[in-house]
Parts: structure tokens; C-alpha cells; sequence
């Protein structure tokens, strides 16, 4: 029980971080023309802004909340930002002026950079043998979040564009208390680790772990990976409805079939993997496996094929957990904040290039001038950079598994 809890405080907050993306998606045109008035397409525009400031905020603020956790405890940071989090969803939902809305989102951007604190709670409190498949609790809780927000965000609207985001403050003000209760301190003065602010931002992270047993070039693979794999959320409702004619319900249920699927993989599949492969052939056949699977998404033509493969799809999703067991073996203890920062800005990053990159290219291949017809291009994509991936992998100076 003296784990279970914390870590059951853990995914929720994790979950809450991943609900933060989803939650608007439903009620964000509404609420931005409801505000500001204006067309649709004005609305997506300022959705666009939105969208980059909040990833934005993740990609600079992961590694100095991460290494504010290494001096000053994960606890503190983990209830403070869960604070700042359920005052940002209130302010959202009082918000009647489009600037205060801009900064209600930048600074949901910034509270929700705590799974870099989060991912370091639990290398902890783990043994080298169980970190991978407790990170794959990251991937698990980011998959129903994946789910859970759209959802919560779409039902609750029916009672006003303002309803989910107070239903959203209520969630992280009762985890905030639940942390209150059964969350220990896990930074001891052995580990502790004094702030500095060259490790505080994405770049010198970068320069002080990536000297350290080459994890600058697997946090590189991580990036790679984490922009192909983003082009799910980037594009699959564009190229759902371009390539198999669907409708916002069917878009929707097949999201919810990624997520859940992720969210079975990552938090209980991953450990059957690991058991047998061991996390290095894990990261190495994920990867393999995902560019198989782009490929096959690239070139479907059927709607039922396509829902068949989606939680084929989701099998790929052990890459990042082991990857992440390695990389945390790879490090001293009293890094773990900063290395888990690291990899929340990389992934930030990743969410602010994939969208870029991923739908120009379905432009390119799906308009009416393009001399050939592709929307699975973006797919096609993905699967080129898993074979970058692969030998990024192999590349590398073999590191103990």
C-alpha cells in the first residue's frame, strides 16, 4: 500500500496532464467564437496559437521543473503545479477576454510539465528491474487521457462551453488532496541535487546528461520517435475522413480505441514483453513493428481495415517506456529530474513539429492540384523516420539492458 497509492496519485495526475490536450478540443471553437466572435476559421487560428503556447511552455518548463524536483523535493512541485493547475481551469472558465484566455493556456502549459516530476517519482521509488514497466504507466495514463479528455470535453458541453473546464478544476484539486495524503518525499540528501539553471532548460540538459553514457543521441531517438508517433493526434481525423468518408462520431470512437488500446499495452502488455525481450530488443522490434504498421496505415483504402489495425498500431507503444528504463539506468539518482525534464521538452517539441510537418504533407498529397493522390502520406512519413530510428539505435554505443 505504501507504493500502491503514490502511484495510483501518480497516473492520475498523469492522466490529468494528458487530458489538458483533448479536454478543448470539443468546446474550444465554441468557446473562442463565443469570446471573440468571428468565423470557424478565425476560431482555429487562435485554436492554433493556443495549441503552440501550451506545448510551447512543456517544451521550456519539463527540465526546470524537473530540476527544481532534484533540490527541493518532487512532492512540492507535484502539489504546487497541481494548484496552479485547478486555478488555470477555473480562469478558463470565467475567462470573457481572448488575451486572458491565451494566458490561462500558457499557463496550463507550464503546470502541466510536471510528467517530468512525475516520471522521476517513479524512478524513485523503482528498482532498475521494474522501471520499464512502470514507466509504461506513463504511456497507459496518457492513453486514457488521450480518451478520457475529448470524451469528458464533448459530453459535458451539452451544459455550456464552460462546464468541462470546471469539471477539469474539481479532478485536480481532488488529486492535489489526495497527493496532500499519501504522497512521501522520495529526494533524500543523498540524491539531492543542487539547482542550477544551466540544467534548468531544454539546451543545457541537453549538454550536461547528453555527456553522460550517450544520452543525447538516444534523447534524439526519442524525439524522432515521438514526432512520427504524433501524427496519430496530428492528422487521423483529416485523413479519416478524407481517405474513408467518416463523420466526427466514427473519428471519435476510433481515437477512443487507440487510447484504450494504448493505455492496455503501456500499462500491462509492456511487462510480458520486457519479460522476454529484455528492454534494448523492446525499443529495437517496437520501432520495427511501428514503421510496419505506418506502412500499412499509408496504404489502407478500407475503413474496417483501418479499425483493425489501429490497436495493432498501439503495439508499438513499448518503444518510449523501455527507452526510458535505459536512459534512467544510464544516470546517477540525483539526475532523474533533470533527464525526465529532458524528455518531457523533447516530447513538447515533437507535439510542436509533427502537426507542422504532418499536415503540410497531407496537403501537398491530398489537393486538388497534386499530381499524386496520398492522403496516407504522413503515415509513409512516420515509417521513414522509424527506419531513421532503427539506426539511430543501432548506431549508438550498446548500453547495459
Amino acid at each position: 500500500m505504501r507504493t500502491r497509492l503514490p502511484l495510483i496519485f501518480i497516473f492520475i495526475t498523469l492522466m490529468i496532464d494528458a487530458m489538458g490536450i483533448g479536454l478543448v478540443i470539443p468546446v474550444m471553437p465554441s468557446l473562442i467564437r463565443e469570446i471573440e466572435g468571428g468565423t470557424i476559421a478565425q476560431a482555429a487560428l487562435w485554436g492554433g496559437i493556443f495549441a503552440t503556447a501550451y506545448a510551447g511552455m512543456q517544451f521550456l518548463c519539463g527540465p526546470l521543473l524537473g530540476t527544481l524536483s532534484d533540490q527541493y523535493g518532487r512532492r512540492p512541485i507535484l502539489l504546487i503545479t497541481l494548484s496552479v493547475m485547478a486555478l488555470d481551469y477555473i480562469i478558463v472558465a470565467l475567462a470573457g477576454n481572448i488575451w486572458v484566455l491565451l494566458a490561462a493556456r500558457i499557463m496550463g502549459g507550464i503546470a502541466s510539465s510536471t510528467r517530468s516530476v512525475a516520471t522521476a517519482f517513479i524512478a524513485d521509488i523503482s528498482t532498475p528491474e521494474q522501471k520499464a514497466a512502470r514507466f509504461g504507466l506513463v504511456g497507459a495514463a496518457f492513453g486514457l487521457g488521450f480518451v478520457a479528455g475529448p470524451l469528458l470535453g464533448g459530453v459535458l458541453a451539452e451544459f455550456g462551453t464552460r462546464a468541462p473546464f470546471w469539471a477539469a478544476a474539481s479532478l485536480a484539486l481532488a488529486n492535489m488532496i489526495l497527493g496532500v495524503i499519501v504522497l512521501p518525499e522520495t529526494v533524500t540528501d543523498s540524491i539531492r541535487r543542487k539547482f542550477h539553471w544551466k540544467r534548468a532548460n531544454p539546451l543545457g540538459a541537453l549538454l550536461d546528461l547528453g555527456r553522460q553514457e550517450r544520452v543525447g543521441r538516444l534523447t534524439f531517438l526519442f524525439f524522432l520517435y515521438q514526432t512520427a508517433f504524433f501524427v496519430y493526434p496530428a492528422i487521423w481525423a483529416y485523413f479519416a475522413e478524407e481517405r474513408f468518408g467518416w463523420g466526427p462520431r466514427s473519428i471519435g470512437l476510433s481515437l477512443g480505441l487507440f487510447g484504450i488500446s494504448l493505455a492496455v499495452v503501456q500499462g500491462a502488455l509492456i511487462r510480458l514483453v520486457l519479460k522476454y525481450l529484455g528492454d534494448r530488443r523492446t525499443v529495437l522490434w517496437g520501432i520495427v513493428f511501428n514503421g510496419v504498421a505506418f506502412l500499412a496505415l499509408g496504404l489502407v483504402t478500407s475503413g474496417t481495415v483501418a479499425l483493425i489495425l489501429t490497436p495493432l498500431a498501439a503495439l508499438g507503444a513499448v518503444v518510449i517506456p523501455a527507452l526510458q528504463a535505459m536512459m534512467s539506468r544510464a544516470i546517477p539518482d540525483n539526475s532523474q529530474g533533470g533527464l525526465q525534464g529532458l524528455l518531457t521538452s523533447a516530447g513538447a517539441l515533437a507535439m510542436i513539429v509533427s502537426p507542422l510537418i504532418m499536415s503540410n504533407i497531407f496537403w501537398l498529397a491530398t489537393a486538388e492540384t497534386t499530381p499524386f493522390y496520398l492522403p496516407g502520406a504522413p503515415f509513409l512519413l512516420s515509417m521513414v523516420l522509424m527506419g531513421v530510428c532503427v539506426w539511430v539505435f543501432l548506431s549508438r554505443k550498446r548500453m547495459t539492458s
